[in-house]
């Protein structure tokens, strides 16, 4: 797999070859449409896993808060196909505890269990790693097997605990050189 550099857009191999024309890069303020548009994509029952509640589609204040990101402290990777968004990655650092960001993936349901969430966990948590943060925080419904086969593919040693009704995971990030521009 090739290195990506997430302040230019790069092309992604995908182990079967069926997905390389997918180009994966930063979120811009202009992908609010994509992301609106993922939604068409999407089913209830992905949506729920992502957003926790039944919610017809990506909600309003979610692609607002996509649309501020400072990206920095919170920011997102987006995978491309034929122009069209069929996933995101983004992350969200703590506040209190800055070398700790929860992180996210939604995937359209046709790209699901090929390696679309797997790639943009491995360049959001090469970015994330440049900006200081050691771990990553990711809440997991257990009922999500996807998901948790996900994160068991990068993290193999990982071992959630179950507290309110969910699967917390703490993922220790691999180190890397801290960029100091923001």
């Amino acid at each position: 797999m090739t290195q990506l550099d997430v302040r230019d857009a790069a092309h992604v191999g995908f182990p079967d070859g069926s997905l390389d024309a997918v180009r994966v890069r930063p979120y811009g303020r202009a992908d609010g449409a994509r992301l609106r548009g993922m939604s068409s994509r999407l089913s209830t029952g992905s949506l729920y896993t992502r957003f926790f509640s039944g919610t017809p589609r990506i909600p309003d204040h979610h692609v607002a808060l996509m649309n501020g990101l400072d990206h920095w402290d919170r920011d997102a990777l987006v995978a491309l196909l034929d122009g069209e968004m069929i996933g995101i990655a983004e992350y969200c650092r703590d506040a209190d505890r800055p070398g700790r960001a929860d992180a996210a993936v939604l995937v359209c349901d046709p790209w699901q269990r090929r390696g679309v969430a797997t790639v943009l966990m491995r360049f959001l948590a090469q970015l994330a790693g440049r900006r200081g943060i050691r771990e990553f925080g990711a809440d997991v419904l257990p009922g999500n097997r996807d998901a948790l086969l996900a994160v068991h593919s990068l993290w193999p040693e990982a071992s959630p605990v179950y507290r309110d009704g969910l699967a917390r995971f703490v993922l220790p990030l691999p180190a890397a050189r801290v960029d100091t521009h923001r």
